[in-house]
């Protein structure tokens, strides 16, 4: 057996990431390169070990993750009944605060101290526009997608997943991160496109559970997608 050097609890031999505390345990990629052939979901690393990986990133902050996530549901349920201002304020507000996921995931693959407040670092001065851009032009070019043939709105939806990741971790703009996450997810894009599926199969069985389920699908979905960010591109050591 060996041992993680972060927790330093007996792990399995083969492991990537720590069953006990959800950090990685193989070198990723240096921050700042392009990825290469490091395997996507489906490859070497499957979804299940992003999956797992998620779940033990929850139960190292289980209370600041539901918290946060009764806190969003109730900020949509408050905005939405707002008649024209409140959803589009929403639709503003969604990509910043789902940044705060990012961030206290990234944080703790990294093996950084979280409080609360962490989940706002979406709002912060030099992030926010760039966000709030980020999240409009993905939702339109999506959209359109859509409405045009369908497969291209799902063909981005997929390709965006790690825009706010690269403009969090990267300092990428708006344009240049989603441009960033599609060149990296296409040519393994039917690999992620699976991970979507399981992503989203995941929170609608929490909200089969009459909706309560989502405080743990929610968060447990964002801890995915950055340990699969992370497999991919690397994640800096002081990500914040």
């Amino acid at each position: 057996m060996l041992t993680c050097p972060h927790c330093h609890q007996e792990i399995p031999p083969d492991s990537r990431y720590c069953s006990h505390c959800g950090r990685p345990l193989i070198p990723a990629p240096p921050a700042g390169t392009e990825p290469d052939s490091t395997p996507g979901p489906g490859g070497e690393l499957t979804l299940g070990e992003y999956l797992k990986t998620g779940w033990q990133l929850f139960k190292l902050y289980p209370g600041g993750f539901i918290g946060f996530t009764v806190l969003y549901f109730l900020l949509g349920v408050v905005l939405h009944g707002v008649p024209v201002v409140g959803p589009i304020a929403f639709m503003l507000a969604h990509t910043p605060l789902a940044a705060g996921y990012l961030v206290v995931h990234g944080r703790l693959l990294t093996g950084q101290p979280v409080e609360f407040g962490h989940f706002f670092a979406g709002f912060q001065s030099h992030r926010l526009l760039p966000l709030i851009l980020l999240g409009v032009v993905d939702q339109v070019l999506i959209t359109l997608g859509l409405l045009l043939l369908i497969l291209p709105g799902i063909y981005l939806a997929v390709a965006y997943m790690f825009a706010s990741l690269i403009l969090l971790d990267r300092g990428r703009d708006f344009w240049p991160a989603l441009e960033e996450s599609r060149r990296a997810v296409t040519p393994r894009w039917f690999g992620f496109f699976a991970f979507f599926l399981l992503l989203l199969l995941l929170n609608l069985a929490g909200l089969l559970c009459l909706g309560v389920g989502l405080v743990i699908t929610f968060p447990v979905t964002y801890g995915a997608v950055t340990a699969a960010y992370a497999r991919l591109f690397g994640l800096s050591p002081t990500f914040s």
